[in-house]
């Protein structure tokens, strides 16, 4: 009993340290604090900010609707932390259990949370990358600076990537009256992320809104003048631009360099961590006081043959966090797993766009409900007998019933006739995804590998069982 009083003790009264002032960061301490956790909290992050929201940064701020420092997010109680803001962590000892920084000082856990997210993928060119108008989008410094630039009226924006936070810029900027030039490698917008049956319907809103959109061409350099200012940029297929500003959109990169030799599973695609979000260590045992959430988290999930998931959404680094959470202070026979369905949004040029599931792991699509050419409809993907996916423009009432269709492995295509008995799209086809082994700019989920686990599960239609 004696042991059990102090392992409860430790699990309510030890030192708790969250690794990312971010959305998972936060979420994780209320959801400790809501749960009984009476001990030392600490918050790290790199930047000097307390938690905020960055979904508005790529919209309402650019537009100038919000300022970049009322993005906070809203509390739902008091965490009474210690907050370590502007000093990144630089290392990780697992074994004396402690956290190094970038301003030389250490802090000591008992349990540890990991929700150091991402970063934009920097312009690769250091030297054309510090020309004055070559701009990232992640922070909140990244957006009043950019916001500023264009609120000066620039005589063109190049926008390098058009996945979503390249278009949703690209928006911005036609919303603004901003003559803007769009630069993508794949075939359409949103081709890595909702492969190119969806990417066409991207590709006309952006030539309908007024956008020059090149496809199938990448930026070769960026041309500064004699002070140092961009002044154009060159293309692959041998054409030029030219642009006072150049927004680089080129996807995310995971913060996990700091943990390089600290033995925890942690690479390019995330930190590797079990459905209860301990992370795995590099011969693949989870450790009991390491625990991960967020965007830097890599978990494999049931509903997509346990293959490792990472995941860029607003909505899972809450509901991941909040296992994490739980977890780390629960009994073991409390614990419980995180299984949140993949849900995300994006508004440009005048539509909403949802998607629920992992599209980008389809190889089939069928439009189920309205029309492409009217830009209204709603789409479900395929692979392997099932859906696995679902993308609505403007049609986000169908969501929840296709995430039905997806937790319970429905076949594909699907049975149903369609309820506006539209006959466009009836018949499957293939979704248009990129080569994988081509980088793209856009999928917000990345899939790899298997859960050690469960490395045989595999996908059969619904009605012949899981073969094991």
């Amino acid at each position: 009993m004696a042991v059990d009083g102090s392992l409860e003790r430790l699990r309510r009264e030890g030192r708790i340290v969250v690794v990312g002032a971010s959305l998972a960061g936060l979420r994780a301490a209320e959801t400790l604090r809501e749960e009984g956790f009476t001990g030392t909290l600490t918050m790290i992050g790199d930047e000097p900010y307390e938690p905020y929201d960055r979904p508005p940064l790529s919209k309402q701020v650019l537009l100038g609707r919000v300022p970049a420092d009322h993005t906070a997010l809203p509390r739902s109680r008091a965490i009474e932390a210690q907050w370590r803001l502007g000093a990144a962590a630089t290392g990780l000892d697992p074994s004396a259990k402690r956290v190094a920084l970038a301003d030389g000082t250490s802090v000591e856990y008992d349990r540890l949370l990991i929700a150091t997210g991402v970063r934009s993928r920097p312009w690769p060119n250091e030297l054309e990358a510090g020309l004055d108008g070559v701009f990232v989008l992640r922070t909140r410094d990244d957006a009043t600076r950019l916001r500023h630039r264009l609120k000066a009226g620039p005589s063109r924006v190049l926008v390098i990537g058009a996945g979503f936070t390249g278009s949703e810029i690209a928006s911005v900027c036609r919303e603004r009256d901003l003559p803007v030039t769009v630069a993508e490698r794949g075939p359409t917008p949103l081709s890595g992320a909702l492969g190119s049956v969806i990417g066409d319907v991207a590709a006309e809103l952006q030539h309908q809104h007024g956008v020059d959109l090149r496809c199938g061409v990448m930026v070769t350099g960026l041309e500064g003048d004699g002070v140092g200012r961009l002044r154009r940029a060159h293309f692959s297929d041998g054409g030029t631009v030219d642009a006072e500003v150049a927004v680089v959109a080129l996807g995310a990169t995971r913060n996990t360099e700091w943990l390089a030799g600290s033995g925890l599973a942690a690479g390019p695609r995330g930190i590797a961590c079990d459905a209860g979000c301990r992370a795995f260590d590099v011969r693949g045992i989870v450790a009991d006081d390491v625990f991960v959430a967020g965007d830097v988290a890599r978990s494999p999930h049931p509903l997509f043959g346990y293959r490792f998931l990472s995941l860029e959404h607003w909505g899972n680094a809450v509901a991941q966090a909040e296992v994490a959470a739980h977890n780390m202070i629960c009994r073991a026979e409390e614990r419980r797993p995180h299984l949140w369905t993949p849900y995300f949004w994006s508004a440009q040029f005048g539509v909403n766009i949802k998607s629920v599931g992992v599209p980008n792991m389809a190889d089939q699509i069928i439009v189920s409900q309205g029309s492409l050419g009217e830009h209204r409809f709603t789409a479900a993907y395929g692979y392997q007998g099932r859906v696995i996916a679902a993308v609505t423009f403007d049609q986000a009432k169908w969501l929840e019933f296709y995430q039905r269709q997806i937790e319970q492995a429905a076949p594909f295509p699907p049975p149903f006739a369609t309820v506006d008995r539209r006959t466009e799209g009836m018949r499957p086809v293939p979704a248009g995804f990129p080569d994988p082994s081509v980088p793209t700019h856009g999928p917000q989920v990345t899939v790899s590998g298997y859960s050690p686990t469960d490395q045989r599960v595999t996908f059969t239609p619904a009605g012949h069982g899981r073969q094991v």
